[in-house]
């Protein structure tokens, strides 16, 4: 049986399997220990093994960056706004990215355009950087804000917790602008390193999904893989906003990470699989 108590190798490994976005090569995922040698696909996390959980991630979502010239106006003119707010690692991409386009055009596709880039980085060092750490600049989560602090501003509101409660606090007191930098479009391999996992390793205890984009894509193939099964496995979700996204969809949540952390999830995910959870 398994107890609140420290798992041990006497004690049965729970298959877990996590449905969200991967970092791009050379990015660090905070889920993410190493990645399998076939085609970087699935991925052993460490937290969750802490925690006595044999979890395998799946990306379900890519991206692809849009109006990035319009962005690099808006942020070559800090002086028409309040402060910046970034929503995901993704936002704050967007920035290194519009760094390095060239301004001409829109481009299509992931990679913009490439010109000049010495222009905009000098222009960011020099002046923009520092007259926008001058203004308050928000973020959802601790992955986020390590990645603005690498961009050499200071940002706070990362233990908000969930994008709900920070935007609950600023617009209450800031009028914004927003401006979209990026769209989610399901990963290419979704269905065929679903229909790997469920082949090679069976039903999985526990399916954890981190946006309701991601749900959107996945649920699909989940449900015609899991069958009838499907009520056996546990619901996990990063956030509100997804727990939501999955209450609508008829899934029951098993849990709600407290925070969006690994060691939040796992700790939820944990408890949700003790025998006397329902």
């Amino acid at each position: 049986m398994m107890h609140d108590a420290p798992c041990t190798a006497r004690q049965a490994v729970m298959k877990v399997l996590l449905l969200k976005d991967a970092k791009e090569e050379g990015g660090q995922d905070p889920y993410v220990r190493a990645a399998w040698p076939t085609q970087n696909l699935f991925f052993r996390l460490q937290e969750l093994g802490l925690h006595g959980l044999e979890a395998t991630l799946i990306p379900v979502l890519s991206f692809e960056f849009l109006s990035l010239p319009t962005f690099w106006e808006k942020l070559s003119r800090p002086e028409g706004y309040g402060g910046l707010i970034f929503t995901s690692p993704r936002a704050v991409e967007a920035v290194e990215l519009s760094l390095e386009q060239d301004g001409k055009s829109e481009g299509e596709g992931r990679i913009p355009p490439v010109g000049d880039t010495g222009f905009q980085k000098s222009v960011w060092k020099k002046s923009l950087r520092e007259t926008w750490n001058a203004k308050p600049v928000y973020v959802v989560g601790n992955a986020t804000a390590s990645l603005v602090k690498k961009l050499g501003l200071e940002a706070e509101g990362e233990s908000s917790g969930n994008a709900e409660k920070l935007a609950e606090w600023i617009c209450s007191r800031i009028p914004m602008e927003s401006i979209i930098v990026y769209r989610k479009i399901p990963h290419p391999g979704i269905q065929v390193n679903l229909d790997s996992y469920y082949s090679k390793q069976g039903i999985p205890a526990s399916i954890a999904f981190f946006s309701p984009s991601g749900l959107t894509h996945s649920l699909k193939h989940v449900r015609e893989l899991s069958g009838s099964s499907i009520e056996q496995i546990k619901f996990a979700a990063i956030g509100p906003t997804t727990a939501r996204a999955l209450a609508a969809q008829g899934l029951p949540v098993s849990c709600t990470a407290e925070s969006p952390t690994p060691q939040a999830l796992a700790a939820g995910i944990r408890t949700a699989l003790q025998p006397h959870s329902s």
